[in-house]
């Protein structure tokens, strides 16, 4: 008997687990917006160098009778392109023959200098960001970048301190702190008077944003049986989308960094408020040596499931009789130095570490930069959180009748083609630029959804734990790496794009060396995964006619231990594993 047995007989999925699930995932509602939010908080606006003090545009234009933008080209050189004005450099004296039609100087011998007196920024697509206020442009245009990589780094530091932190304190109790910390700190950052400050918050912001995202994960599968594991995970994730949408109609009805900043981190108050309903995870206090606790938990559970007969027949004994291989499983310590130490288990780990890296890569290289499409970027955003809908039923369509390892390969090499493709499109070409992103987020995000499936199959119990954060860590490394490979574009426009499809090319390479998980019973242990490794292959039993035959390894140990005599008559419930890992948001 196993845990997921246990779940059943208390309910399965019932009242309890649809208010659980729900009132978790409502935050992700809002993580979309921590994710993305470099997007319109530093979003660079329009702008030029600001004229000398002792001119005017609005005097000189009631003067001459000339319109004030015609006027800004006696001070202003034309960029390379010649299509509209420089943003960083003004000519050192205000060029008034250049306002005549037939002007035929040679701008180019017209002596320039930088933006000294700073810059004047448009305020029609944002009212105040963080680069118009603390002047992120030219020379340092890639301090706009390193926001958001700072931030990342607070999600990665997040995962390792908040994971460890979960496997000792609970998951119930850090994620109540990281809503806490998010709302506290978040509506904190609101009064940054420098970068460097608004810098030390988004980190922090960051750690608490990735002990939300573990943590909810984790609280939110262990409660949930497993058969109904893969379809809510999907369905839940779409809160992540709509939360995408959501930024975008808050972003263009403020317009103001500062009101935005505060809008997407004040509801966590409303989180933190709520979720000392939450109860915590039975499997985790059980193997903590906390059986009463988890035993008042499953009561809990029962009672709003409307199953109080259960109550009474459901006790330590029986929980520790379905707990049995987590019990035994917690006596032996496991760290990531298992995801190494064996073949079997070191060709997985080394596989999805490219998978995650390059999935996270290329999806946060095209969420980043939205204003490189010359579309709105409040619609671009509303466009690239819609994509994510078709892209995630696609998704559990493949995952289903194609399997893990196809729809894997596929989703990351179909983004790199298209990444590819969009480099040979003209900028001029803005619909077919757009739709190309588009498909490439949207195989992005099915990939991301793929992987998290697919990574739970792969690692046997007593690591699976340790083998997603130690995965997900990487996807941490990708994000951090995607917004500083967009400064590449100053050296050649197309550079960014080759990185980010090249990287999504060669993790669909890796993805090919992965078993097929599909239908397949998860391992257990170490030992489990290195039996089933055999020629470059793995050799699972396979469910057939409601019995299990093995491909490779003996279950001679399993059936004695059962007291079976034939291994057929052993049912599969007896070794499905009780921790399959659903699916989630990024």
């Amino acid at each position: 008997m196993a845990f997921s047995d246990l779940l059943e007989e208390v309910g399965g999925f019932g009242r309890y687990q649809w208010l659980h699930v729900t009132l978790i995932s409502l935050p992700g509602l809002m993580m979309a917006s921590q994710n993305l939010l470099n997007n319109f908080v530093s979003g660079i606006p329009a702008h030029h160098c600001s004229l000398p003090a002792n001119q005017s545009l609005l005097n000189l234009s009631l003067y001459t009778q000339v319109d004030e933008k015609q006027l800004l080209r006696a001070f202003i050189p034309p960029d390379p392109s010649g299509n509209r004005l420089d943003r960083c450099t003004r000519f050192v004296k205000p060029q008034w023959h250049l306002l005549t039609t037939n002007s035929s100087a040679n701008i180019s011998e017209l002596q320039t200098e930088g933006c000294v007196d700073g810059w004047t920024f448009d305020q029609s697509e944002f009212i105040s960001t963080t680069v118009s206020e603390w002047g992120l442009v030219c020379s340092l245009r890639p301090l706009k970048q390193m926001i958001q990589s700072i931030y990342m780094g607070g999600v990665l530091t997040g995962a390792i301190i908040y994971g460890s932190l979960s496997d000792r304190f609970g998951r119930r109790l850090v994620l109540i702190w990281s809503y806490l910390q998010i709302g506290v700190l978040g509506c904190s950052s609101v009064l940054s008077s420098s970068f460097s400050v608004y810098c030390i918050f988004r980190f922090l912001n960051g750690m608490a944003v990735s002990g939300v995202i573990l943590n909810g994960f984790s609280l939110k599968v262990e409660w949930i049986p497993t058969k109904t594991r893969t379809v809510v995970g999907t369905l839940t994730s779409f809160f992540f989308t709509f939360g995408q949408m959501i930024l975008a109609g808050l972003a263009y009805w403020l317009k103001d960094w500062r009101m935005l900043q505060l809008s997407v981190s004040a509801p966590h108050f409303l989180f933190f408020a709520y979720s000392w309903w939450y109860s915590e995870s039975a499997r985790w206090l059980v193997v903590n040596r906390r059986s009463e606790d988890a035993l008042k938990s499953l009561h809990r559970v029962a009672r709003i499931n409307g199953k109080p007969e259960v109550i009474n027949k459901l006790t330590v004994e029986v929980l520790h009789s379905h707990m049995r291989k987590e019990i035994e499983s917690s006596r032996s310590s496991f760290s990531a130095i298992d995801l190494m130490r064996t073949r079997g288990m070191r060709r997985i780990s080394i596989c999805l570490v490219a998978v995650w890296f390059s999935t996270s890569f290329a999806y946060y290289g095209l969420a980043m930069d939205l204003q490189k499409f010359g579309v709105s970027i409040y619609l671009m955003q509303v466009i690239f959180g819609a994509v994510d809908i078709p892209a995630k039923l696609l998704a559990l369509g493949m995952l289903s009748y194609l399997g893990r390892r196809v729809s894997q390969v596929s989703c990351l090499f179909l983004s790199a083609v298209i990444i590819f493709a969009n480099i040979f499109v003209p900028t001029d070409m803005q619909t077919l630029r757009t739709t190309l992103a588009c498909l490439g987020k949207a195989f992005t995000s099915a990939s991301f959804t793929t992987v998290y499936l697919y990574t739970g199959e792969l690692y046997p119990t007593v690591i699976r734990q340790t083998g997603m954060g130690f995965v997900s860590t990487m996807a941490r490394v990708g994000s951090m790496a995607a917004p500083a490979v967009l400064i590449l574009d100053e050296v050649w426009p197309a550079l960014p794009s080759i990185v980010y499809g090249g990287a999504a090319v060669l993790a669909s390479g890796f993805a090919c060396f992965l078993p097929e998980t599909l239908n397949i019973p998860l391992p257990d242990t170490v030992e489990d995964v290195e039996e089933k490794w055999s020629k470059g292959g793995f050799n699972f039993r396979r469910k057939e006619g409601g019995s299990e035959k093995e491909g490779g390894a003996p279950l001679s140990d399993a059936c004695q231990h059962k007291g079976v005599a034939n291994k057929e008559a052993l049912p599969l419930k007896e070794l499905k594993d009780t921790e399959e890992i659903g699916l989630n948001a990024l």
